[in-house]
């Protein structure tokens, strides 16, 4: 016969959500990533307990460190947490044992967490038997599968995966069940700008363009048409537009001018040894939107005296 499990004693849940679930804290700034060392050993799992549905304490569960997921909608947890006061849990949370006596999350976060805004303070958990690796693909995977994870939570998982446990693109995604390129194009999106990562994972920017935007070389242009095609609500192809017209940018039509460069040069010599001082002639121009931009002529005069000198060259007396 199956022992029973005594249930433990716990206060309510005055202390709130975060009391339930042991969060890793993060330097203030730092992008959210499961951390890389195992928080603890697990512990091997009684044969007679391995794959049976037992009721734990919540209190006693704690974040898996391999959990992809940073993002929760709080309005999707509202309304979970008020299936659960109707109908309970009806599909068990995954954990592991840890040496330490606890128990390590794998699969349900949100399911704790709704049970811990419905009131509950024990949950039905299914315990098995998983070293790290395991753990994270089953972290991973079970989110994958779910569509629980927006596209940077997805590729920060693969990069957990070939990082922590040394798996090349092809392993990572043998084990999670997706073709290698699928892999490839996610991880590829951890190359943008923080920024421009925000904006993939909240949903302003779809992957696809994310990966227009990968194409430019300089990060600023990269964080600059990322805000455009957010603020002007561009699609994939006219994002794409955008960044081939700056790719190979359009050298503007010039002025042009009224007056030939020889005519110029020469007039602007004659008009010096006339006046016997610094000249300088602008000519007049045609805009490239058919306007016309009128000339200009300067002399120079250094005292009085100088300025009736020229004055009286060109015809004009001061009484």
């Amino acid at each position: 016969m199956k022992k029973p499990v005594p249930k433990a004693k716990h206060a309510g849940l005055g202390r709130g959500l975060d009391a339930l679930i042991a969060q890793p804290q993060a330097p203030a700034g730092a992008a959210a990533r499961p951390p890389l060392a195992p928080i603890a050993k697990p512990a091997p799992v009684n044969e007679l307990l391995a794959g049976s549905v037992l009721t734990l304490p919540a209190a006693e569960i704690v974040r898996s460190p391999w959990q992809p997921r940073q993002a929760f909608d709080e309005e999707a947890l509202r309304e979970l947490a008020d299936s659960i006061k109707a109908n309970g849990i009806i599909q068990p949370l995954v954990c592991r044992k840890r040496a330490d006596g606890r128990f390590e999350l794998i699969g349900g976060e949100r399911r704790l967490r709704a049970a811990g805004l419905a009131g509950l303070t024990h949950v039905p958990v299914i315990l098995v038997e998983a070293e790290d690796r395991k753990a994270a693909e089953l972290a991973i995977v079970e989110n994958i599968q779910r569509a629980d994870l927006n596209a940077i939570e997805e590729a920060e998982g693969y990069r957990t995966l070939a990082e922590r446990f040394g798996l090349t693109q092809g392993e990572v995604a043998e084990r999670v069940g997706k073709a290698r390129p699928t892999v490839v194009n996610a991880l590829r999106l951890l190359d943008l700008p923080d920024e421009t990562k925000a904006m993939v994972a909240d949903g302003r920017l779809s992957p696809g363009h994310a990966k227009v935007l990968l194409a430019l070389a300089r990060t600023e242009d990269r964080i600059r048409l990322g805000r455009r095609a957010v603020s002007e609500n561009l699609t994939v192809r006219a994002l794409e537009r955008a960044v081939a017209q700056l790719a190979s940018p359009i050298a503007p039509r010039a002025a042009k001018s009224d007056l030939p460069a020889a005519y110029l040069r020469d007039l602007t010599d004659r008009l010096h040894a006339h006046f016997g001082t610094a000249v300088r002639v602008t000519p007049g121009r045609t805009l490239p939107n058919g306007r016309h931009a009128k000339g200009t002529l300067e002399l120079d005069f250094y005292d009085n005296a100088d300025l009736d000198r020229i004055l009286d060259l060109i015809g004009v007396r001061m009484d």
